[in-house]
């Protein structure tokens, strides 16, 4: 951001101020020099840049927001679109856009729908108990921390008691 850029942008906020005279006297630059720059025409380069933002924004957001700077470069190559790679890196970085990958889809566990229909329903979905002792229920989950794959057994008493087990696998059962 150049120095007339600055004083123009806290000249327009209207929490500021402090005159435009006084802030260019700050920054050691002519008042005159200011007001011309702010009548001077928008140079070829900047136009250019304002057109290529709006074409990066436009294929960022047809993507959700997952394209980074190489695929919209390569978007922006195949309309013919003349620019480098950091060209568009920089733009990107001023628009404030930043692409989030999404991750892929993984299966973490197998179902087996033919086991699970042979099994009785024995608590009807009912999990409350009269006592302690009554009704147990638990659940296991995976987990891959530090690439150890962890396992991590949960058993639940329905009046409010837990326990909780894991093991690394192939490491013995703590806990």
């Amino acid at each position: 951001m150049s120095k007339y850029e600055f004083i123009d942008s806290q000249k327009n906020d209207p929490a500021q101020t402090n005159p435009a005279t006084k802030m260019c006297a700050w920054l050691m630059v002519s008042t005159s020099g200011f007001y011309h720059w702010l009548k001077r025409p928008q140079s070829a380069t900047a136009a250019r840049r304002d057109a290529l933002a709006a074409r990066i924004r436009h294929y960022f957001t047809a993507s959700d927001g997952t394209y980074g700077y190489r695929r919209i470069h390569a978007d922006l190559a195949a309309e013919n679109i003349e620019c480098s790679p950091e060209l568009v890196r920089q733009i990107m970085r001023q628009e404030a856009l930043v692409p989030c990958q999404p991750r892929p889809f993984r299966v973490t566990t197998q179902s087996d729908a033919e086991a699970a229909a042979d099994m009785p329903d024995l608590l009807k979905r009912d999990f409350t108990a009269e006592r302690p002792g009554v009704k147990f229920v638990g659940d296991i989950t995976y987990s891959a921390q530090s690439l150890v794959m962890c396992s991590l057994g949960v058993m639940i008493r329905t009046c409010g008691w837990f326990s909780a087990r894991w093991r690394e696998c192939g490491a013995p059962s703590r806990g």
